[in-house]
């Protein structure tokens, strides 16, 4: 069955090919690499049969073939065959500079990744910030790719947009400025010392790109693959479309008050360059100048926060807030998605089996991703901005953050009652059952920094 898909795909990508010949630029000309330059690494890059092979060495960091000529919007196509299990990716406006990391490729990669996790498609951003568009909500880009098999790759580079497409599967829908022109770099990964991994080939033909008339080639992108954006303070004009709204517009106070307040705390709040941040003050529970939370409640909605910790520091989101609650000292209560060094504050081993840890729901439940492998990827160290993402339609909750999903609850019955009693939320009746409430961003007493805080409500959700 698997064959006749892949005869029949690559059939209708012939197809494409055959009627889009105009306004293409083959990158290899199948004679020389006289267009290319090896940087950092001492893979074995050379030509067989008028295809690239790029073979891997033990001992070598990561090695990438690339072009001399730069590009900035273009549309790029080539197809990969994987010998072995191997680690791979090809570059996208990326850049090589003595001033950064002595020369290190750096920029988007358009993932090859023959792994478990199957994210091939997925942009990382190589030697940088890591992981931009992994696959782990587009579960149908996971199955685009097939070892063993030719696969073809679609990369569309135009404006602050990059899509990517494997065998005609959407699998990346990425927005990011960082970035406007670089070149191409075909990456064989280092092997560390792993001797039975040495010589394993990656192949690659057919690589073209345009440059021009981008508009009329473009493809149609899948509506079910979600757009992942990075621009400050911005919505997309797809993310607009969809309905999503920001929270905070990046410069003022609008749509936010204290939380034991009827207006915006006069101290401990500060926004510079479209960042929002809690000072540091005595490292307890409103510490400075108290907990911040939305103007109006939520019901059903989808909410996005980026945020940036200093060592040692804590605070968290909180949902279905209800700041009457709690009057006297300490934080308003509600539900919280948990912020915090899980290295250098106490917290993180205090609780019941890590639920006091980053993107835990806090005191109630813990924060694991489905695999080992994925739970690597949910770790947060000081200085670096993540994106925390909490899901709720009616009594369904997740918490997902670098977009893994790590908690998944029903807020409802009596398994829910039964884990807020054993919880230090048990003296508060019906903790976390309310139908709606506030949005609330806490004052630990530590520095935490915000940006890019947006929701999207949903309508038609069922009240379980």
């Amino acid at each position: 069955m698997k064959k006749r898909f892949l005869l029949i795909g690559m059939g209708l990508l012939l197809g494409v090919t055959l009627h889009a010949q105009n306004g293409w630029r083959y990158l290899f000309n199948g004679k020389d690499l006289n267009d290319w330059v090896q940087l950092n690494g001492k893979a074995h890059y050379y030509m067989e049969d008028s295809m690239l092979v790029g073979e891997t060495v033990p001992g070598s960091p990561n090695s990438f073939l690339c072009t001399k000529d730069h590009f900035g919007d273009f549309i790029l196509e080539f197809d990969v065959y994987l010998e072995a299990a191997v680690n791979s990716g090809v570059q996208i406006r990326s850049e090589s500079t003595p001033d950064y990391m002595n020369g290190r490729v750096h920029g988007y990669q358009v993932e090859i990744d023959p792994s478990v996790r199957k994210w091939t498609g997925g942009i990382y951003d190589e030697a940088r910030r890591g992981w931009l568009y992994n696959l782990e909500r587009n579960p149908k880009g996971k199955e685009a790719f097939h070892m063993g098999y030719w696969n073809h790759f679609h990369v569309e580079a135009i404006g602050n947009t990059i899509r990517t497409w494997v065998n005609g599967v959407e699998c990346a829908n990425l927005v990011d400025d960082m970035t406007h022109s670089g070149f191409i770099g075909l990456q064989v990964h280092n092997i560390g010392n792993n001797k039975e991994l040495a010589g394993k080939k990656i192949r690659w033909r057919n690589i073209r790109i345009m440059t021009g008339d981008l508009a009329a080639h473009r493809w149609k992108p899948d509506p079910e693959v979600p757009v992942i954006s990075y621009l400050n303070n911005q919505l997309t004009g797809q993310e607009k479309a969809e309905g999503w709204k920001l929270l905070w517009d990046g410069k003022t106070t609008n749509g936010w008050r204290g939380a034991k307040l009827d207006h915006f705390p006069d101290k401990g709040w500060v926004i510079k360059d479209g960042v929002l941040t809690v000072q540091a003050s005595n490292g307890g529970e409103e510490g400075g100048g108290g907990d911040i939370i939305t103007d109006k409640t939520y019901r059903n909605f989808v909410l996005e926060v980026d945020f940036r910790i200093t060592k040692g520091a804590n605070s968290g989101i909180k949902y279905f807030v209800d700041p009457t609650l709690n009057k006297g000292s300490g934080s308003a209560i509600g539900c919280e998605f948990q912020i915090l060094d899980n290295k250098n504050h106490p917290d993180a081993k205090k609780g019941t089996n890590g639920n006091r840890t980053v993107a835990s729901l806090y005191d109630l439940i813990p924060a694991q991703a489905a695999t080992e492998q994925l739970q690597h990827y949910t770790t947060v160290t000081p200085g670096n901005w993540y994106r925390a993402r909490i899901v709720v339609k009616g009594c369904h909750v997740e918490h997902w953050i670098n977009n893994v999903k790590v908690v998944e609850y029903d807020r409802c019955g009596q398994m829910w009652k039964a884990m807020v009693a054993r919880s230090k939320y048990h003296i508060w009746p019906h903790f976390g059952e309310a139908k709606e409430g506030y949005i609330l961003l806490q004052d630990h007493g530590n520095e935490v920094s915000f940006k890019n805080i947006k929701i999207l409500e949903l309508n038609n959700c069922e009240e379980q």
